[in-house]
């Protein structure tokens, strides 16, 4: 099952957690929290991210504005 747009999720492959951007073809399209580059991910290979997971990438984005790291 494909998960739904804008879902948070994990790519199990590369430890990644993205947002869910599209279904192209049999693959899922992420981005990363805050922007950046897609990628292609493989529907199995991908599960719903944690509070926990979100809660982390959440605040190491702000940190990272914060140091001028961001746009």
């Amino acid at each position: 099952m494909k998960p739904p747009i804008g879902s948070y999720v994990v790519d199990t492959c590369n430890g990644r957690m993205g947002i869910v951007m599209g279904h192209e073809g049999p693959y899922v399209q992420l981005r990363p929290y805050g922007g950046g580059k897609e990628w292609d991910a493989e529907p199995g290979a991908v599960r719903r991210a944690t509070q926990t997971e979100r809660l982390s990438a959440a605040t190491a984005y702000a940190n990272a504005r914060s140091r001028g790291e961001v746009p």
